[in-house]
This record gives C-alpha cells, sequence and structure tokens, in this order.
C-alpha cells in the first residue's frame, strides 16, 4: 500500500506518517528530511537545492524527483511507502504515476490534511524539531515535557530557519496557490480522503484509519 500525504506545513503529515508507518509497516519519505539529509552531507544534488531551500522556495523537478525515486527502489521489508512533501505539482505527480506504473505499483490513497491558513501560521510559528532524529514538537499543541528538550531522544529542540516570518507566508503562498491543485488532480482518481486537520493528533488518526478502512 503505498500512500500521499498531502497538506501544507504545519498540517501535521509528520506526524501522522510516523503513525501510519507504524500501523502499516509502512516506509516513511518526507521530501524535507532528504533535502536536508543532501545538503548536510554535501551532496551534489543537496549543493544545488541549498539557495532554493534557504529562500523558502521549490526545489526543482528534476532533483526532487531523483532523490525520491530512489528511495522508492530501495524498499526492503516495508510493504509500501508514504510520501509527504512529494509530489507538490501535477508534473510531479504524472512523473510519479508513470515510474510507480513501471514498477508494477500505484498510489492507494491520497489523504490531504485540510487546515486553514490562520491556523498554519499559528502552528508553523510555534514548531520546534529535535535535532537528533527530527521529532516534532509545538509550544502550544504538543509540547515536550522538558522545554527545549526533546521527550524521546533527549537532544536539543530548535527551530528551523524557514520557520519564521515571511519564510512561513512564502511557502504557504506556494501551497495554497500550486500544490492544492493536487487535490483535483487525485479526486478525479478516485484516491483523494480528505481529513480536518484541525482535530487532535488521535482525532486526526482516526479518521485517516476510517477512510483506510482500518479502524
Amino acid at each position: 500500500m503505498n500512500l500521499i500525504l498531502l497538506g501544507a506545513q504545519g498540517s501535521g503529515k509528520g506526524t501522522q506518517s510516523a503513525l501510519l508507518a507504524q500501523r502499516f509497516d509502512l516506509e516513511p519519505c518526507a521530501s524535507g528530511d532528504l533535502l536536508r539529509e543532501a545538503m548536510a552531507q554535501g551532496t551534489p544534488a543537496g549543493q544545488q537545492a541549498r539557495p532554493y531551500y534557504e529562500r523558502g522556495d521549490l526545489v526543482p523537478d528534476e532533483l526532487m524527483v531523483g532523490m525520491i525515486l530512489e528511495r522508492l527502489k530501495n524498499l526492503t521489508d516495508a510493504h509500501g511507502i508514504i510520501l509527504d512533501g512529494f509530489p507538490r505539482n501535477h508534473v510531479q505527480a504524472d512523473v510519479l504515476d508513470a515510474r510507480l506504473a513501471e514498477m508494477g505499483q500505484a498510489i492507494a490513497r491520497v489523504i490531504y490534511l485540510e487546515v486553514p491558513r490562520a491556523l498554519l501560521l499559528e502552528r508553523l510559528s510555534g514548531r520546534y524539531i529535535c535535532r537528533a532524529q527530527g521529532h516534532v514538537y509545538n509550544i502550544k499543541t504538543n509540547p515536550p515535557k522538558t522545554p527545549g528538550i526533546c521527550d524521546i531522544d533527549g537532544s536539543e529542540l530548535y527551530q528551523r530557519s524557514d520557520d519564521t516570518g515571511e519564510k512561513i507566508q512564502h511557502r504557504l503562498d506556494i501551497f495554497f496557490s500550486e500544490t492544492l491543485q493536487l487535490t483535483d488532480y487525485y479526486a478525479r482518481q478516485g484516491k483523494l480522503v480528505t481529513v480536518d486537520g484541525t482535530q487532535s493528533i488521535a482525532d486526526v488518526n482516526y479518521a485517516i484509519l476510517v477512510n483506510l478502512g482500518a479502524a
């Protein structure tokens, strides 16, 4: 079972991806994590992607597709993949469908976590991430037990440079003007599931499971 989690930054995709991966034995694949790993390692793709990332712009398709498809081809024991942050436009979606078809696979469901822009801004401004494993917290909705420290691995929590000020607005502009159009793309395929992302983490997860017939 291959899934896509579609939603703006701050909609809760990373949290739900981890829950679904554990429930269905799937491999999480967050495009943002792949980008940051490539930049940290100084790979050619990472070096080319850095200027786009630091401006808050979308990374060109040819860079993203290369990184994502490598992960898709190297699945081992997982029963499928969860894509978070990819595809972001129709071109990427077309490429993804074509490449999956070549592998005899397809996307089973696309889960759109719907959250109003005002709430997304509030969530993003309070979002912190642990340095060790990237666990996500929010000082208002999901705070750590000890301020500034990850509950799971004890590492320092930090706020990403693109979770502040104008960069947040720019990223949301891109989502609502471009990426949101993918809801129509997947609705036409009969694969779209829309879930109210303003609910609690547990309630959002339950709603997803209901739509997947696994509650």
